[in-house]
């Protein structure tokens, strides 16, 4: 992926020690331009108008050292509004420039531009930016690699090369009149026609052999690949055939080595993986195949993507490359088997600090559910529109975004009074009643004071049907201390919890009927929406919004916002 780099500067930051001795660290300042347009793509023999920046799919990289700042210039060409959302940079004090719609700010109007500031602190390795409009992510995403602080490397040998490598989705129709078409009716929306990787969908799709993606490596070097998850609707097991890859950085945060056959990563996650070219030269498929568990039988796009592994030299290419072998689709074991190997670094150049002592603790049912239509008229479940909540509310979006209103107080835009545990108990997992199967609708949101160590325990539900939840906390990273299937235990369940070297995420999976807890400290005011990363969860109102208090000063509370804040129509 290119860079869209318009312009550089230099910024430095200096320092007192002891003894009256000046230290000084430059930080760069970055500039870019993205250009939202619509853009003529041809894939699987269907050629299509669709939504991209500069007129790429994926768009183009930022490429930033730890912390930088980036200035991206967002001009909105396109038809609809639009916001973009920088997934897994913290933002600090600066949620103005986080991007959900009508959560942090209104939409970019066509015509309209408007520049956000990303600051990045101490996310190291590879995160992402993408669209937080309607279902625009689909095609409106790129990677943002973000290199070692200067004068400091890689906890692990340094790569002779890096790679991007973002594995998509592919729909033949036109994303807006899916998800406006699902949203009038109820039912669940079309699903996608293919995956891709760098936005080719590769063997075995039609039309696609050709243009498959091609990674060139050279025998006995290595290669940092830096894989983003921006899929929609699906989880992923990925791998290259007759390759060991090492996973070592997972969503901007270093992690104790991993070596394995394949990886399993969820809609919203990056990792960066060490490959060595260390096989015979030829060519050999990389390969993508989704892991869906759900308990319903449910439409859901069973196909693969590839790419293609591609050694330099003088050698016969094979007539059929070796594609690896990756676990079947419904593979639960598999899964867990990579997931549960995940553990922070914890050096002492890179430590964590998980809070020990608990002040907030938020404990949220995870569900899928139905919203009545009369006469069952509408096109989901028992006639019923499909929805889905937490602690059994399902969110509704406000007309203004929640930052504004909060900021400027102003009444009647959401409501502080998000429960911080179910308003009815029952047995989550188990056999459950109708009467969790509707839920509520609201704008409503979670008041955490500044500085309060916080624990937010996910529980999965088998109301209408249990499924697995990729879970992203926008402004923060979070320690993910624990996870188990059935229902939590308040006595048992913290005995299980890792709190030695828990991986810091953005983006944590919730096991279908069973239960993930986190643990963060609130230092980062402002307002933050957390919700489900598979997109028609979050379409239906798995969301909600906690809001960090102000702390008691001007540097622990939320700056101003911007002059050229796009306004609320």
């Amino acid at each position: 992926m290119e860079l869209s780099k318009i312009g550089l500067s230099l910024g430095f930051l200096c320092f007192f020690f002891l003894h009256g001795v000046l230290a000084c660290s430059t930080r760069k300042v970055h500039h870019y331009s993205f250009i939202v347009s619509e853009t003529n793509f041809t894939r699987l023999c269907i050629t299509k108008s669709m939504l991209t920046v500069n007129g790429q799919w994926p768009g183009p990289t930022i490429q930033v050292r730890k912390g930088d700042t980036a200035f991206v210039q967002v001009h909105n060409h396109g038809k609809y509004g639009i916001t973009i959302h920088w997934h897994g940079v913290k933002q600090p004090r600066n949620p103005w420039s986080d991007g959900p719609e009508n959560v942090t700010q209104c939409p970019i109007q066509p015509g309209k531009s408007f520049i956000y500031e990303v600051t990045f602190t101490d996310e190291v390795g590879t995160v992402w930016w993408h669209a937080h409009s309607d279902w625009s992510r689909a095609t409106v995403h790129g990677a943002i690699v973000i290199l070692p602080a200067r004068g400091t490397t890689y906890p692990f040998r340094k790569p002779d090369a890096e790679k991007v490598l973002v594995l998509g989705e592919w729909y033949n129709g036109d994303l807006k009149e899916i998800i406006d078409k699902a949203t009038e009716s109820g039912a669940p929306p079309e699903e996608s026609t293919a995956y891709t990787i760098n936005g080719q969908p590769g063997f075995p799709n039609n039309c696609s052999k050709e243009t498959t993606y091609r990674l060139q490596v050279q025998h006995g070097k290595t290669y940092l690949l830096r894989l983003v998850n921006a899929v929609m609707n699906e989880e992923m097991f990925f791998g290259i055939a007759n390759h060991k890859i090492t996973v070592v950085a997972q969503d901007g945060a270093y992690i104790k080595p991993i070596t394995t056959d394949y990886i399993m990563t969820s809609p919203g996650q990056t990792m960066d993986i060490l490959l060595i070219a260390n096989q015979p030269p030829s060519h050999y498929y990389i390969a993508g195949s989704p892991f869906f568990d759900a308990g319903f039988i449910a439409t859901y796009d069973s196909s693969n993507t590839s790419a293609i592994l591609e050694y330099t030299g003088n050698f016969a290419p094979p007539a059929s490359p070796p594609y690896p072998s990756l676990p079947n689709i419904r593979n639960r074991a598999a899964a867990d088997n990579f997931t549960k190997r995940i553990r922070a670094l914890a050096s002492r150049a890179h430590p964590v600090n998980v809070p020990k002592k608990i002040d907030t603790k938020i404990f949220m049912t995870v569900g899928l559910n139905e919203m009545f239509c009369a006469n069952a008229s509408c096109g989901g479940p028992n006639g019923n529109k499909l929805s889905s909540s937490l602690n059994n509310i399902s969110f509704v979006t406000s007309t203004i975004d929640i930052l504004q209103a909060y900021y400027r107080d102003l009444p009647g835009v959401f409501k502080k009074d998000f429960p911080d545990k179910p308003l009815y108990v029952f047995n989550y997992t188990g056999e459950v009643a109708d009467n969790t199967l509707y839920p509520v609708q609201g704008t409503n949101v979670t008041m955490i004071n500044y500085g309060a160590s916080v624990e937010m325990v996910f529980q999965g539900t088998s109301v209408q049907f249990g499924e697995f939840h990729p879970m992203h906390l926008h402004g923060y990273s979070f320690y993910w201390v624990g996870t188990g299937y059935g229902n939590y235990d308040e006595t048992t369940s913290p005995k299980t919890y890792n709190l030695k070297d828990p991986p810091e995420v953005n983006t944590v999976g919730l096991p279908r009927n069973g239960w993930v807890a986190i643990r963060f400290v609130a230092n980062n005011p402002g307002v933050w929406f957390l919700h489900c990363h598979l997109e028609r969860h979050a379409s239906w109102g798995m969301s909600t919004v906690i809001i960090v208090k102000n702390g008691p000063t001007k540097a622990t509370s939320i700056r101003p916002p911007p002059p050229n804040l796009p306004t609320c129509s």
